[in-house]
């Protein structure tokens, strides 16, 4: 027994220091690449507007990411981060790096062969999944439109499935480098991802004419898909020096019947149905919102950016550098310690993600304004008009889905990763039955003919991608609902912060008043809509602030930073 003891605490020492910032530091690597990508989308969207080639660039990037998103960061932090964890805890490094090595020798077989079945099926992939697109032939030949979608996104399409392969291996990089504590450098790489995106973009503009007769979007758009693919193998390549550095024991091999390779993999198989019915989700919306007016399925990943901002930085960043704590003291038998950093980082989730919710829906319009009309003007009012509508319909469920993440972390590191899986696809089912309904009802109407948009001269765009935003919020508060039963079923008892919710969507509230009454008052009227946004949010969060300077979470953040010391 005095042997098994001394062994624990060498096991112990051995286990890399816990760092307090590591919340920040993800938050910090987010922020940084989610700036990124709104630079890479507002430029984008000067490009290509609300239209057709935004609808085949949404596809290019959606249709490939299955690999991504089965294989990738969600289904490792659930199946190969606990287990490397445990086994760094433990002070067994050799064994660490050999099951690292054996993971991702699996991954580059699965996401190699994927990649290269996705290149040669290309064509009845895009005819499956956004079949509403093989109506565009017909209708270039009668002059009722101008881009044959179908047949642009097949090649768009070639192009990135090779860039979804490289972003798996990214997310593995990304599983080793978390567990070791260093969580800036592997949520900061997309960064070069969107700059080779930019740069492509940027040189193609450069060229000018196009030799071979192609309308010059059409150039620009596989620029987009090139830059892509080669960001992908950069956001790999640039983590590979961190990785090798904390790697020992790392060689190639499958090694299957190995038993930590068991456990991860009997893990993987519920996450990865679970991950497959949030993919499954994504791919019905664009199956569905391909059968809508066109714009759509541009309006919908434009106002996905900005909602995915606050999920990222809040729900993300906080799940992330909870899951190797988490999945520590779990080895270790301390049930309650998992309970209090759950219930902290639920506080935490909501102090950050409520003001961003009520922002985007009373102040989502000047924001998106300010962000799409920055570089151009083929994204225009009503475009504006469409994606804010999408936008604050996303944002009725942000709490929710930045809650959720929170929760699934602690089932994760509890060891449940079927619980997650089974409510995902309840949320499918939600997702589905009400946004067929909600979808169909509201492509009735044009942006032009609701409410405050009824200035605006008649345009072709709809709103159906509205409906299908509305029903992912509910679905998203179900599938909520759910993991809190299920983490209380395995912790015994799980307080949730109402008050603290209360307070915090209270000043939130509050915090909006001000600058709503600018925006409504037409005091900023001429300003450019980068500097009307700038300052709108600039007054509303420093308000935010203001307000919630007694709360828990703003001392934690002082504390760590020693602000005014």
């Amino acid at each position: 027994m005095a042997e098994l003891g001394r062994e624990g605490d060498s096991a112990r020492a051995a286990a890399p220091a816990p760092r307090p910032l590591g919340a920040i530091a993800v938050a910090a690597g987010i922020f940084c690449s989610r700036i990124a990508g709104l630079a890479r989308t507002s430029v984008l969207a000067s490009v290509f507007g609300v239209g057709p080639h935004a609808d085949v660039w949404s596809t290019a990037l959606r249709l490939p990411n299955l690999l991504q998103n089965l294989l990738g960061e969600q289904t490792l932090s659930a199946s190969f981060i606990p287990v490397y964890s445990r086994l760094l805890g433990q002070g067994k490094r050799a064994e660490a790096g050999r099951f690292a090595g054996a993971i991702f020798s699996l991954l580059a077989a699965v996401a190699g062969g994927a990649a290269l079945v996705g290149v040669l099926l290309a064509r009845p992939i895009v005819a499956l999944f956004a079949s509403g697109f093989l109506r565009d032939s017909e209708r270039v030949a009668r002059g009722l439109a101008s881009v044959d979608r179908f047949e642009l996104a097949v090649v768009a399409v070639r192009w990135m499935f090779p860039m979804s392969g490289l972003l798996v291996l990214s997310a593995w990089a990304l599983g080793v480098l978390n567990s070791h504590r260093r969580f800036f450098l592997s949520y900061v790489a997309p960064v070069v991802w969107n700059a080779a995106i930019l740069g492509a973009v940027f040189w193609a503009a450069r060229r000018g004419g196009d030799p071979s007769g192609g309308r010059p979007d059409d150039r620009l758009l596989l620029a987009a898909c090139v830059g892509a693919m080669a960001g992908g193998a950069l956001q790999f390549l640039i983590q590979l020096p961190g990785v090798m550095r904390d790697l020992e024991g790392f060689r190639f091999g499958f090694g299957v019947g190995w038993p930590p390779v068991r456990e991860a993999l009997g893990a993987f198989l519920p996450t990865l149905a679970g991950r497959g019915a949030v993919q499954i989700s994504s791919y019905i919306d664009q199956f569905l919102a391909s059968w809508l007016a066109a714009g759509a399925l541009g309006a919908l990943a434009y106002a996905q950016t900005l909602y995915l901002l606050p999920v990222s930085l809040f729900g993300l960043s906080l799940a992330a550098a909870a899951l190797p704590d988490l999945a520590r003291r779990r080895g270790e038998g301390l049930t309650s310690e998992i309970e209090l950093s759950l219930r902290r980082r639920l506080v935490q989730s909501a102090y950050l993600n409520l003001p961003a919710s009520v922002a985007y829906l009373l102040l989502g319009f000047p924001v998106v304004e300010g962000i799409f009309r920055l570089f151009g003007r083929r994204f225009g009012t009503e475009e504006s008009w469409l994606v804010y509508g999408v936008l604050a319909a996303y944002s009725l469920g942000l709490p929710a889905a930045t809650q959720a993440r929170v929760l699934q972390s602690g089932l994760y590191a509890g060891g449940d990763a079927r619980s997650p899986a089974r409510y995902s696809m309840l949320r499918l089912a939600i997702g589905f039955g009400l946004g067929v309904p909600l979808m169909l009802v509201l492509d009735r109407f044009g942006v032009s003919s609701v409410g405050v948009a009824a200035g605006l001269s008649g345009g072709a765009l709809r709103l159906g991608a509205v409906g299908l935003a509305l029903a992912a919020s509910v679905a998203a508060w179900v599938e909520l609902a759910a993991l809190r039963r299920a983490v209380r079923t395995m912790l015994g008892e799980l307080p949730w912060p109402h008050a603290e919710i209360s307070r915090f969507a209270g000043q939130s509230i509050l915090a909006a008043l001000l600058p709503c009454g600018i925006l409504f008052s037409g005091a900023l009227e001429g300003w450019h809509s980068a500097l009307r946004a700038a300052l709108l949010l600039g007054i509303f969060g420093s308000t935010y602030l203001a307000l919630s300077r007694d709360s828990g979470p703003w001392r934690e953040l002082r504390a760590r930073f020693r602000w005014g010391k």
